[in-house]
């Protein structure tokens, strides 16, 4: 079973702090093309559950990225806050956000057959193809 904890940060300019009361300690990174276009590389997130709280929330800002999703950012530094599932309310939260980053085991990648060949992790991990990403998470 994945480990939870508590996990407690912020953004780069400090305006938005984030709580997650049930974060999964397992990271994982996203290959999409979205993913890759928003951050700039590949998307590192931990699964923070529903139970996240955050303060300084008149600087987050709400982007609707598609019909199952939408992503927030700080207003004023622009860092990524996180990727949030509409259906469950599940965050997915970049894993530098987090003051303490010991604590996570990067164990799986999502849409690896949307990777481009310049870049690979050594880590021996989980991958799921977009068309398996879908089926787990978005079928029904």
């Amino acid at each position: 079973m994945d480990e939870q904890n508590q996990g407690k940060g912020q953004c780069l300019c400090g305006a938005v702090g984030i709580m997650a009361s049930n974060m999964n300690t397992q990271a994982g990174t996203c290959h999409c093309r979205m993913c890759r276009r928003w951050s700039g590389g590949p998307l590192m997130t931990v699964d923070c559950g529903t139970d996240v709280t955050f303060s300084g929330e008149d600087h987050i800002t709400l982007y609707e990225s598609s019909e199952w999703a939408r992503r927030g950012f700080c207003s004023q530094c622009g860092s990524h806050l996180f990727y949030l599932l509409k259906e469950d309310g599940r965050y997915f939260v970049p894993v530098g956000l987090f003051d303490s980053e010991e604590q996570f085991q990067f164990d799986h990648q999502i849409f690896i057959d949307k990777k481009p060949s310049f870049y690979s992790f050594a880590n021996v991990t989980d991958n799921l193809t977009e068309e398996e990403v879908f089926s787990k998470y978005l079928d029904k």
